[in-house]
């Protein structure tokens, strides 16, 4: 379509919208000048050159805010000088971005206009600078007080019959402070409909290690990985996902570490890295990364680890006392019998099958994890997202477990989290089912009474307010619209809500998908300077191995009419709950140490906080698992999960569709429509499909096809479509898939979630082909 059109006036910003598809070459490398020269680009374009090297080299640093992107940590002590990747450096621009969304844009573009837009085109146009409100019945958003926003949602709490009809969804991006007092709001109010976004992604991560070594968090440091000998990366794309850990990656290499790459993809990050601050990586060949690619099929991961787990178990009978840790095991573990009784009934021609891998690769990495003394587990949505998402990541669990390899320098479990203060959001509370503890805790410190019935997480909340259970949903941050999975389901279960409320520093599908009516509430974003009364604020996050760290933006914000999350929170909580409330509100809005001090006294680990969090790197919460070898479990102990093997056979005709993201994009925004270390460019509109796959359903690559999901419904086979996707020959296995989401969010049922964890299903999704114009057999 070319560059969109700038007819509805000056203020404008135009783009480029998708174009025809161009294939270019897969890469065989991450990083290098080209990131560079991206970064930079993006960071001109967007904000200036002055502003971008002002934002760039406080990116991440001891004085400077943390990254908006994802929750990889800092090496403590080593610090680069530019401790940041391109697609950080993409997050900072749009942040960071001059471009403004004022009230005049609203008034010259009605919702309806907005509908016709692209997410991109709408992130393109620039920080929201003003509250805005789209009354019942209204075409176009107005210019709206703070006080009166805050007096409508005030309005619409006290016309609910129970607290419950209320939801508070969180993204990522929150700090702990902005967390801590939202949720503290939510209970006050007297739910825990507490929704985030971890219930998309990791949620499976922490259902599984709670249930095996108590605390649902990873057991390893940056100094773990670069100390291991053998790394494995399972369903995890860190090229594109979470670049800063290639570094480590590469360290881990050169103290001589292994590594093994797990994914259906060949992705450029598994397999070199050019570090473009180093020599090498600008005129070199960079460093290789990955020693071993393991091509497995979707769903397959549980069935290699417990493939791997029965070759342990041969190789241990075999020379008993040198393959499993028995001290461990004895000590430390229990359900050990169970599950060696488990494995004794794997058949290893089942698990070639589920896995689409040789015997050769499978007895390969098994000697490779019965040799090494220190074995660190990585992995990503790509085992999260399954219907036995949760048994995968017990099963590698168990592996590790056998080999003694938690609680030990170098090794140990490490979930890879995507948004940057996801974990710590979880651990300030944002959950729907936060322990006694803590609900104790805090009602103690505050006078409070927080409800003790468990709450909505996202799938449940979606389906709440589509029964029209649901009168308020408020979003701190996030898109939530194209996050969720369902997508007409979920734009009807937000139209059924008296009163949508979204947090947020620019526009997004979300706010065009309303309920009867909606609020859009601007806030301060990382980069932005927080000064209250004269005084300058900071928050803190928490990465994704528990190191807590202060954040300080250094920009002007984009207008006065910008408040803090925490600002915005605590100034609800007054006209909701009045100036009596035994929180003190009005102080925690204009003193963060104030929030801190008290979150000290409702969480463990967070003694001294507001002086520890000033320390150069932070502070590090304890991990029992990780300190002592010791579990907070019901028994004390590490648990085997002894469970039955599952994996996922195509069905016939069909194909497992993935959904994932391109290297143009951080979850749900979109930079641009290039995909460059995949070699496709200028549409997203794509299904990669394997070759042989392509001609054997009658194809061409280059066809255009609708493709159509199918899943079990209560009245039988039920479907849900997607239109007008290119198809492209690509190197997945046979009979897998892979497009890019939120464009194909649309085929994953609401119902369609993992066991245990009711995370969604997005990377094992049953579809079929259809040539446009054609209607193929089934």
């Amino acid at each position: 379509m070319g560059i969109m059109s700038s007819s509805h006036g000056p203020d404008d910003h135009q783009v480029h919208e998708p174009e025809s598809v161009h294939l270019g070459h897969v890469k065989s490398y991450a990083a290098g000048v080209p990131a560079v020269a991206v970064a930079l680009r993006r960071g001109v374009e967007q904000m200036g050159p002055l502003r971008t090297a002002k934002t760039l080299t406080k990116l991440n640093q001891r004085d400077g805010f943390d990254c908006p992107g994802c929750a990889w940590p800092e090496n403590p002590g080593h610090r680069k000088h530019a401790e940041f990747c391109e697609n950080g450096a993409k997050a900072v621009a749009e942040e960071a971005t001059k471009r403004k969304v004022t009230p005049g844009f609203f008034a010259k573009h009605s919702v309806d206009d907005l509908r016709t837009r692209s997410g991109y085109w709408l992130s393109q146009q620039g920080r929201i600078t003003h509250p805005m409100y789209l009354a019942p019945g209204d075409t176009h958003y107005r210019e709206i007080s703070w006080d009166d926003a805050n007096r409508l949602v005030d309005e619409e709490i006290s016309a609910m019959d129970s607290p419950d009809e209320a939801a508070f969804y969180t993204s990522g991006r929150t700090s702990n402070e902005a967390a801590f007092v939202y949720q503290l709001l939510a209970r006050s109010i007297g739910t825990n409909n507490l929704p985030d976004c971890s219930n998309m992604c990791h949620e499976s991560s922490g259902t599984a290690l709670g249930a095996s070594i108590g605390i649902g968090k990873g057991s390893v440091t940056v100094p773990d990985l670069e100390a291991a000998d053998l790394i494995i990366i399972a369903g995890q794309n860190p090229g594109t996902n979470h670049p800063r850990m290639l570094s480590t990656l590469e360290k881990a290499k050169h103290n001589g570490a292994t590594i093994v790459a797990v994914n259906p993809l060949p992705e450029a990050g598994l397999m070199r890295f050019k570090d473009p601050q180093k020599v090498g990586g600008v005129v070199g060949a960079g460093a290789k990364l990955a020693d071993d690619f393991l091509q497995i099929r979707l769903g397959g991961d549980m069935a290699l680890f417990r493939g791997v787990a029965r070759l342990l178990l041969d190789a241990e009978r075999a020379a008993p006392g040198t393959v499993f840790d028995h001290d461990f095991l004895d000590n430390h573990c229990a359900g050990v019998d169970d599950y060696l009784r488990l494995l004794e009934d794997v058949d290893l021609d089942e698990i070639v099958q589920a896995t689409g891998l040789t015997r050769g690769q499978i007895v390969t990495l098994a000697e490779k994890v019965a040799s090494s003394d220190r074995i660190v587990l990585c992995w990503a949505m790509g085992l999260t997202q399954h219907r036995h998402g949760v048994a995968t990541i017990a099963e590698g669990t168990n592996v590790l477990l056998l080999r003694g390899m938690i609680g030990k320098p170098g090794a140990g479990l490490c979930p890879v989290r995507g948004h940057s203060n996801v974990q710590g959001d979880r651990t300030m509370g944002i959950f729907e089912k936060m322990p006694e503890s803590f609900l104790a805790a805090q009602d103690a410190e505050f006078g409070i009474s927080s409800p003790r019935k468990h709450g909505y997480d996202t799938v449940a909340a979606i389906a709440a307010m589509h029964r029209g259970e649901i009168r308020l949903f408020m979003a701190m941050g996030g898109n939530f619209v194209s996050a969720a999975p369902d997508t007409a389901f979920t734009e009807e279960a937000l139209r059924r809500c008296a009163l949508t409320v979204h947090v947020s520093t620019k526009l997004n599908e979300s706010h065009l998908v309303t309920g009867t009516a909606a609020l859009i509430l601007p806030t301060l974003g990382r980069t932005d300077k927080d000064v209250v009364d004269g005084v300058p604020q900071q928050v803190s996050v928490e990465d994704s191995m528990s190191v807590v760290h202060l954040s300080r933006g250094s920009l002007p914000p984009a207008s006065d009419q910008l408040r803090s999350e925490i600002a915005i929170v605590c100034d609800l909580a007054r006209t909701v709950l009045g100036d009596d409330h035994p929180v003190p509100w009005r102080r925690f809005r204009g003193d963060y140490d104030a929030i801190r001090d008290r979150i000290e006294r409702v969480i463990p680990g967070f003694e001294d906080f507001n002086i520890r969090v000033r320390k150069s790197d932070g502070f590090t919460l304890p991990h029992p698992p990780r300190d002592d070898r010791e579990f907070d479990t019901p028994n004390g102990k590490a648990n085997f999960a002894a469970q039955p093997l599952e994996w996922l056979p195509v069905p016939e005709g069909r194909l497992i569709l993935q959904t994932m993201r391109s290297h143009d994009q951080y979850n749900t925004t979109i930079y641009g429509h290039d995909d460059r270390y995949r070699g496709i460019k200028g549409n997203r509109h794509v299904v990669m499909v394997h070759p042989d796959d392509i001609a054997a359903f009658g194809l061409t690559a280059g066809d255009h096809v609708d493709i159509v999901s199918e899943f079990d419904g209560p009245d039988g086979t039920e479907e849900r479509r997607v239109e007008g996707f290119e198809v492209v020959a690509y190197d997945t296995p046979r009979g897998n898939a892979a497009a890019y989401y939120p464009e194909t969010n649309p085929l994953v049922p609401l119902r369609s979630v993992a066991k245990g964890s009711n995370t969604p299903v997005s990377k094992a999704v049953v579809i079929r082909l259809e040539r446009v114009g054609d209607q193929l057999p089934r």
